[in-house]
């Protein structure tokens, strides 16, 4: 049974290394963020 866990293992390994799952676009914001709205409110001059 430990076998087929080290087979498991090292076909994810190469798996991930072949076609990795890390997409980017996942991770960057997009757009100005909350702490940004928050700056432009208290300085009197929003986007409205």
């Amino acid at each position: 049974m430990r076998i087929l866990k080290h087979i498991a293992f090292y076909v994810a390994a190469i798996r991930e290394f072949v076609a990795p799952t890390y997409r980017p676009e996942r991770y960057y914001m997009r757009g100005p963020g909350p702490a940004c709205a928050r700056r432009s409110h208290t300085l009197g001059f929003g986007a409205h």
